[in-house]
């Protein structure tokens, strides 16, 4: 019966290539994806590949936010009333998408979570929903846009036409590059392209809406087209830490 394969095995039926083929009584050939699922994992490691999502969040998933992290009662309600809204955004995806609603989480706290967050609804994306997602810093944006300057072998115009343009695009830090006239100009090409076409476009920030520094072209078609959720005024990484230093402990206890 055919299923999936064991890694390292090939499958007996497409003999590791992911298609069958067979041909009919008059010989013309014909092809299906096999059962084995090799074709469906090829794609789902492409766009894993494609999204660039940071090694230390690759593997992170919405069912493992812990929220017993934050040790505030004010940050646990924060970032319950944050989960609602994001559980509520997924179960209601076809109809963000047809409307090119995104999402903006901020924080005026470093540690906050945001980051895992946005990681995990990426991850989320991708594996559930077989979408295409682009995750990116805004400075490594900035870089990458600067870095096409003296590289003949790349364009500016086309690194923008793939921001522009990819299903999903998540902004992690958005707010931390210098507010020059040239880097404005640049996410405002980014974004109002994404706000034109209606593509989903999720960010993290340090900054609320009305202390970014930029202007309203910017900001305004952030605002039309995200849901702006706050999280916790409350680093986690300290908790974090903490939880890490005990664990170290007991594993050298049971050690000895």
């Amino acid at each position: 019966m055919p299923g999936k394969i064991s890694q390292g095995s090939e499958c007996p039926e497409c003999h590791g290539t992911g298609w069958v083929y067979w041909r009919d009584a008059e010989g013309i050939e014909y092809g299906r994806r096999c059962e084995c699922g090799l074709v469906e994992r090829q794609i789902m490691e492409r766009k894993l590949s494609f999204a660039n999502i940071p090694e230390a969040f690759a593997d992170m998933e919405l069912n493992t936010f812990c929220l017993d992290v934050y040790r505030k009662e004010d940050s646990r309600k924060t970032i319950r009333q944050a989960c609602a809204a994001v559980k509520y955004y997924l179960d209601n995806l076809e109809d963000m998408k047809a409307a090119g609603m995104g999402l903006y989480l901020y924080s005026d706290t470093k540690g906050s979570g945001k980051t895992r967050m946005a990681a995990s609804i990426a991850n989320e994306l991708i594996r559930r929903y077989r979408m295409q997602v682009r995750f990116s810093g805004s400075m490594r944006i900035v870089q990458e846009i600067k870095a096409t300057w003296d590289d003949r072998d790349r364009k500016e115009s086309d690194l923008l036409d793939a921001l522009a343009t990819v299903e999903v695009l998540v902004i992690d830090d958005f707010g931390t590059e210098l507010p020059k006239d040239w880097i404005g100009e640049r996410f405002y090409s980014i974004i109002n392209s994404r706000y034109q076409d209606k593509l989903i476009t999720i960010f993290t920030s340090n900054l609320s809406l009305e202390a970014l520094q930029y202007d309203d072209r910017i900001t305004n078609r952030i605002k039309e087209r995200t849901f702006q959720l706050p999280f916790p005024e409350e680093s986690v990484r300290e908790r974090i830490a903490e939880k890490n230093r005990k664990d170290l402990i007991e594993g050298i206890k049971r050690g000895r």
